[in-house]
């Protein structure tokens, strides 16, 4: 790795009207694999600073989302473990394109607060981590890391419906069923909110730091005692180009576990500081600088589709690919069709195009693997681009 281009890389807190190329660094001499912490925390972590430039008490223009402090969210209260509460008000609908699609359907925070009943562990009766409390914590959390900026209200998709009925109704014929009378919660729910004052860009593409996660009952046992509850969190960023999320490892936990919602803000505001936004945004500029050939990227679909039947004995020498065949078809047909991460005139394709065809095609994966393989298309990419400059075990797919 380059440590000087990593130390010249772009500053991700903002930057100066201007040509991009000749913009000052806000942050100037950042040390290497500076995290998160380190840019926004005193050692007192009560007495939060955070470095940001002028611009960023400037007007910003407004996105298609609603741009809202962490304690404007809809007929809600954010935790706050600093003993102060804020109420939140209303804000109206997101109007881009979802970040997954898959078999999800959008909801609003004010849906899953006053629609959905909470499940509870069946042994003793104690309610879960409802998915409502999983966003409000994670809202806390990054307003406690960026008092200072905006952040937009979260954007929520849901699957699986679980239905049910009062007892009251338990006779009732469906179709004489009352409105009151139905209960309903969600199995599966993702949902991201993104601080869009703190950007960068990537091969022309806007990236705006991104925070969110993933809660699936399915993982629990409610058949059981309560026990710790598992969440997916990440902290990353969002291609405002295609909606696309990029997750490295160092902000993902795959495997949250908690036991109270205070574990679970103390989590999320761990993984929040750990993060290092730099070095995901240099390796993420880095793979634009590599390319596959027509010849090169039609070997790579190929041998994605052989990978899903190799025998175990010889799949298990090769890094893992998480996409099936769908994705990869998906991944075929954007190289051709895709508005902005298709192929050159001459056949040419960068390595930050093929990482977003995987993120494009991964938008149909369902909600409980979909965090999983947006990092392995990373890892993947990153795997490729080694094959490209030296040795890697990735050479296989290439090969």
């Amino acid at each position: 790795m380059d440590t000087q281009n990593f130390n010249n890389s772009t500053t991700i807190i903002g930057k100066d009207q201007g040509d991009i190329s000749s913009v000052d660094l806000v942050l100037q001499n950042v040390n290497k694999y500076k995290f998160v912490r380190d840019n926004f925390f005193n050692d007192n972590i009560d007495e939060v600073e955070v470095f940001y430039p002028s611009r960023m008490n400037e007007v910003i223009k407004p996105e298609s989302t609603n741009e809202v402090q962490a304690f404007l969210i809809p007929d809600s209260k954010v935790y706050n473990f600093d003993n102060t509460s804020a109420e939140l008000d209303k804000s109206g609908d997101n109007q881009h394109k979802p970040f997954i699609v898959a078999n999800t359907s959008e909801a609003t925070l004010h849906h899953l607060q006053n629609d959905c009943i909470i499940p509870v562990f069946s042994k003793d009766n104690e309610k879960t981590i409802a998915h409502q409390e999983f966003i409000e914590v994670v809202l806390s959390a990054v307003q406690k890391v960026f008092p200072h900026h905006s952040i937009t209200e979260p954007e929520i998709r849901v699957s699986h419906q679980i239905k049910g009925r009062i007892p009251s109704a338990i006779h009732k014929p469906v179709k004489e069923l009352l409105e009151h009378e139905k209960t309903i919660y969600y199995e599966r729910m993702a949902f991201i909110i993104k601080v869009p004052t703190i950007t960068d860009i990537v091969n022309g593409n806007e990236l705006s730091l991104t925070i969110g996660g993933v809660r699936s009952y399915n993982l629990e046992n409610l058949y059981n005692k309560k026990s710790l509850e598992k969440f997916k969190f990440f902290i990353g960023f969002q291609n405002q180009v295609c909606m696309n999320l990029c997750v490295s490892s160092d902000g993902f936990v795959e495997d949250m576990r908690v036991g109270s919602s205070q574990d679970l803000y103390s989590k999320a505001l761990e993984t929040i500081q750990n993060y290092n936004a730099e070095l995901h945004l240099m390796e993420m500029k880095e793979l634009s600088q590599d390319f596959l050939s027509e010849h090169q990227f039609a070997q790579l679909i190929g041998r994605s589709r052989l990978y899903q039947h190799l025998p175990k004995s010889e799949k298990q020498n090769i890094p893992l690919l998480n996409f099936n065949d769908s994705h990869i078809n998906t991944m075929a047909k954007d190289y051709y069709e895709d508005q902005n991460f298709c192929r050159n005139q001459d056949g040419n394709i960068n390595l930050w195009d093929v990482y977003n065809l995987f993120t494009q095609a991964n938008k149909s994966s369902y909600i409980d693997t979909f965090l999983d393989r947006n990092l392995n298309a990373f890892e993947f990419s990153k795997g490729i681009q080694k094959v490209l400059n030296g040795n890697s075990d990735y050479h296989w797919f290439l090969s």
